[in-house]
């Protein structure tokens, strides 16, 4: 198994990395080079996660065999060999001492790979999240029209980021190179670089993870009180309404100066190529308008009209870019919003049913998969949604606050190695007298995916000004996607830092003379900088008490609240009217799908009703035309003229009932389509009974008002 679970877990982690870029990117729209760089940048730092407890495995077993080389005494064998009058039983024993000490784990890595292995991921990701991605995310937020000019944007706008870096470095090089004890060479410059990435990811690390490790058991106990969550999607529903029509504003405010951009600039003018590039970004629907009002035969005149600049058009390609994607964005996410409101109304109204079936609303119009059809019934549904989900969220909701309390006090005191005060710490010393590899394994793994889940979970909850908001269903930009990347190859690194020195295996926090781990090696010696390795490291963590009491009492959000940034505070006035205002947009929703759905309803059955009727009409519309042609073929030789023409009159007279019966069907006047009939498909008159009034809405905002 020597190096097999490497090779797995590589392709495994590989596979979630793409699963999760396809749930947030859209492979068809985004751009080739921004889906590479994030993709990269995930998978990178998904690698770090699962790799790590197979190297602190490792690093076990060789501090083993360091202990017994250097102590041979403390093994069973002389005594085993020196006492030949020992019966076979004490042999066995002994026997199996000796075979239950530094067995070489399942997963065991062989010397040389992981060295090298986490240089190549460490530098890659490095250069990633300081170099390669703030280029990608200012060139694919860039109007300009060609590579060049995309480029050359990019690089004004990271000149200030680069010489930020470039200002912190030579700060602590300078610091290095006054400092007399020390001597400068490539390995201290490396340690001093990693040093400074380090420090700046710990001080956001210890941010997000305050504020991750409350609010995530606070958020699955909420889940489990019935009415709590409905409450605030509710809310949610009124603020993404008017962030929706906002965007819609936006919108239509854009289209109308790309409009007018392209009614100035006709079909020869030079810029008319930026204006084409412009106008393929754009919604399918404004192309066709655009497209009508165009009058193209005229030639331009530089004398008598004033025309845009390159740079005006550059800036108005920025603007559509982003006002299309903000529209798209904010209607999914109306759509997701509503079906899960009319979801958890729906498990409100059946957690009285007496029948034990789960009934919905609206059914989906999804084709059912084999599993809910012979094992997700709507009696399991019922028994799940009703009944046994919320106890399981509570009990979850338990579990994950004991972790957090560990996490915290183990912050608070992974610096004190004797007595060992760092639960995780004593949990992995504890399996480490056995030779528990598996079990090793396994928690470390728990514990950094829960750390990693308090930390990702509140960056994809991240919304800074809507420039930053990771949207499931394909809906995330390129902006959003790299700037993820970013995050989690900043955070990545020192995170699993941190988490060595809560199972007091970073030697440059415990002191301890202990065989280092290969991911260790190559952040090099910390003491080079002592305030940072024997300050900062180590009291700042303990931050997170301050922030996880903060959280708990949401002073964040009350403040915001104050400053006028809508917030879900239970005790405010405005939360309620939110909530007022949600609830009644849910169910102005609700009757819309409930027209649509009545309408449909009857469309069908006046179908099922009078279908044979039309085919039946059709067949003899047919014979009789067979019957017309072989009387026109005789009427050379017998003319009958009085019977052609009542032949032709009784056509006519029955097409006339076949339109009498096909208008014959009532008028919905609450229907969005009055006719799916294929005869009036094409046709644009107004429908009788219908009033202009109560046509549908070209920007459908304000239809039920």
């Amino acid at each position: 198994m020597s190096g097999a679970a490497l090779g797995i877990e590589i392709v495994v982690v590989f596979f979630l990395a793409l699963f999760l870029l396809h749930r947030y990117a859209d492979f068809r729209k985004q751009q080739r080079m921004v889906l590479f760089g994030t993709l990269l940048a995930w998978y990178l730092c998904f690698l770090i996660v699962f790799i790590l407890p197979l190297d602190i495995s490792t690093t076990i077993y060789k501090q083993c065999k360091i202990d017994h080389e250097e102590h041979p005494a403390v093994l069973p064998v002389i005594p085993l060999l020196s006492n030949q009058t020992a019966g076979n039983s004490t042999m066995a024993t002994a026997t199996k001492s000796v075979l239950k000490v530094c067995y070489k784990p399942w997963s065991y890595i062989p010397d040389g790979i992981m060295p090298v292995f986490w240089r190549v991921v460490y530098w890659t990701s490095q250069c990633l999240t300081w170099l390669l991605l703030p280029f990608m995310q200012s060139y694919a937020r860039s109007g300009g029209f060609s590579i060049t000019g995309k480029i050359k944007t990019a690089l004004i706008e990271n000149a200030i980021y680069y010489g930020t870096y470039l200002l912190i470095f030579g700060s602590l090089l300078i610091y290095v190179a006054v400092h007399p004890q020390w001597h400068l060479s490539w390995y201290e410059l490396q340690t001093i670089g990693i040093t400074a990435a380090n420090t700046w990811g710990l001080f956001l690390l210890v941010l997000l993870l305050g504020y991750g490790l409350v609010e995530i058991p606070r958020s699955y106990w909420n889940a489990s009180r019935r009415g709590h969550l409905l409450i605030k999607t509710y809310f949610k529903a009124a603020k993404l309404m008017t962030e929706k029509a906002d965007a819609q504003e936006n919108l239509e405010d854009v289209m109308e100066e790309v409009r007018k951009v392209q009614e100035s600039i006709k079909y020869n003018h030079p810029l008319r190529k930026y204006i084409d590039t412009v106008l393929r970004k754009c919604p399918v629907d404004y192309q066709e308008k655009m497209g009508r009002n165009m009058d193209d035969y005229e030639d331009f005149d530089d004398k008598q009209n004033t025309y845009p600049s390159e740079k005006s058009l550059v800036k108005l390609h920025k603007q559509v870019i982003y006002a299309v994607q903000r529209h798209n964005r904010t209607r999914v996410q109306w759509l997701i919003l509503l079906q899960q409101a009319m979801h958890l109304e729906d498990v409100a109204k059946n957690e009285t049913s007496s029948a034990h079936q789960f009934v919905r609303s609206f059914p989906s119009t999804e084709p059912t998969s084999w599993l809910s059809r012979y094992f997700y019934t709507p009696t399991v549904e019922w028994y799940w949604e009703c009944l046994l989900k919320h106890w399981f969220y509570r009990l979850l909701a338990v579990v994950l606050s004991l972790f957090s309390v560990a996490v915290v006090w183990s912050e608070c005191t992974f610096f004190s190695t004797r007595p060992v005060l760092s639960l995780f710490a004593v949990f992995i010393q504890l399996a480490e007298r056995d030779y528990n590899y598996l079990y090793i394994e396994m928690a470390c793994f728990i514990t950094i995916f829960f750390l990693c889940t308090c930390v990702y979970s509140t960056v994809f909850r991240i919304r800074v000004f809507n420039y930053y908001y990771l949207a499931s269903h394909h809906q995330t930009d390129a902006y959003s996607l790299q700037f993820s990347g970013m995050l989690f190859c900043r955070l990545t690194p020192p995170l699993c830092l941190n988490f060595l020195g809560l199972i007091h295996m970073d030697s440059a926090i415990s002191h301890q003379q202990k065989e280092q781990t290969a991911y260790t090696s190559i952040m090099g010696s910390m003491r080079v900088l002592s305030f940072i390795a024997n300050g900062f490291y180590i009291y700042y963590p303990m931050l997170i008490l301050l922030l996880c009491i903060a959280t708990y009492f949401s002073l964040g959000t009350r403040c915001l609240n104050l400053l006028g940034f809508q917030q879900f505070v239970g005790d405010n006035e405005m939360t309620s009217d939110l909530i007022d205002e949600g609830k009644e947009l849910i169910r102005r929703e609700k009757r819309k799908l409930q027209r649509i759905e009545d309408g449909e309803n009857r469309r069908r059955e006046w179908k099922e009703r009078y279908g044979n009727t039309r085919e039946d009409t059709a067949r003899n519309r047919i014979r009789n035309e067979a019957a017309e042609m072989t009387e026109t073929n005789y009427s050379d030789t017998v003319p009958n003229t009085r019977q052609a023409k009542y032949s032709r009159t009784g056509r006519g007279t029955e097409r006339d009932s076949i339109e009498l019966l096909q208008d014959a069907e009532p008028l919905d006047f609450n229907a969005e389509t009055l006719s799916d009939d294929p005869l009036e498909a094409g046709s644009t008159r107004h429908v009788p009974g219908r009033y202009l009034s109560m046509s549908s809405s070209r920007s459908r905002i304000f239809d039920d008002v």
